[in-house]
């Protein structure tokens, strides 16, 4: 969706109003009773309960709720990130919306950012899996500074588990193998110790998978979670082969982050992770992303 598309459906509050009420009716309501069952009051733009009259706002269990800003100003903030696979930061959409407070714009920002990571985080990755870390420049605290520490938990880095779901494919004609990517997923880690890299697959990866990785001894469990877990010992050649679409991925990443965002906290990196991978996730969905954005605005608080 280009600018000129954008204005055209979304060029009032009116306009981004039912847009929303409509995708909304889609998902559907459930009322803290449990019922799913609803009248529309156009009145106060609120569903009402039959069952026990409760009435739920239409922002009330999406990104929206609790916010002050307009609809109209939500559907801008959404075209401006599903728009360009580099992303905005806060203080650019804030430009370019002409708000005069940045707190309610990084709010928002980063609700849209969350509800990515939530609509994500429902699937996980399957079949043959890619798995390796990499380290992100983050902000120093004055205490990492204070400490001065060095190493994998360095002041000014954090690590990062990226995980890239590839398929070998041979061209007929010429009997070439190449890898196919369709999904990824990153996650923030605490730590580089075996615990913390057990509980991402868990959650990331389906059982019956075939994971392969280096031969860092913070993989040594992780057979136990998946049919099969192959390993390599670390080389250049297993970057650019078996480790190949999740170092790209990685680079990707860093590049876009450091080229978008000066200075990015510890805390919050998970957040702009979330994004990246999102959109790396639909880089075909073209038109579409957008109205995706706008469900999982709907579904992911």
């Amino acid at each position: 969706m280009n600018i000129f598309s954008f204005t055209a459906h979304f060029g009032s509050e009116e306009d981004c109003r039912n847009h929303f009420k409509e995708e909304r009716d889609k998902v559907g309501v459930t009322c803290k009773c449990g019922h799913r069952e609803h009248y529309w009051i156009k009145s106060v733009w609120s569903f009402e309960c039959k069952k026990c009259r409760k009435r739920i706002s239409l922002r009330s269990g999406t990104t929206m709720q609790s916010s002050n800003l307009s609809f109209l100003t939500w559907y801008k903030a959404m075209f401006l990130m599903s728009t360009t696979k580099k992303g905005f930061s806060a203080k650019e959409i804030q430009k370019q919306l002409g708000l005069k407070r940045y707190e309610p714009v990084w709010a928002m920002v980063h609700k849209i950012r969350k509800a990515m990571g939530n609509r994500d985080a429902r699937y996980t990755l399957e079949g043959m899996i890619e798995f390796d870390e990499g380290y992100f420049t983050v902000e120093s605290s004055e205490i990492e500074q204070e400490k001065g520490i060095r190493g994998k938990g360095a002041a000014g880095k954090q690590n990062v588990a990226m995980m890239a779901e590839s398929t070998p494919l041979e061209d007929p004609s010429t009997g070439r193998k190449e890898k196919h990517v369709r999904y990824f997923k990153a996650k923030v880690l605490g730590t580089h110790l075996s615990g913390e890299i057990n509980d991402t697959v868990k959650e990331s990866i389906d059982n019956q998978s075939i994971v392969f990785t280096d031969k860092s001894t913070s993989y040594v469990d992780i057979a136990d979670f998946v049919e099969l877990h192959v390993t390599e010992k670390s080389s250049k050649d297993l970057t650019q082969t078996t480790l190949k679409w999740v170092h790209i991925a990685i680079s990707n990443a860093k590049r876009n982050l450091l080229g978008n965002y000066h200075k990015i906290k510890r805390k919050y990196l998970q957040s702009y992770l979330d994004e990246f991978i999102y959109k790396l996730n639909r880089r075909y969905f073209g038109d579409r992303l957008f109205d995706r954005l706008v469900i999982a605005n709907i579904t992911g608080l």
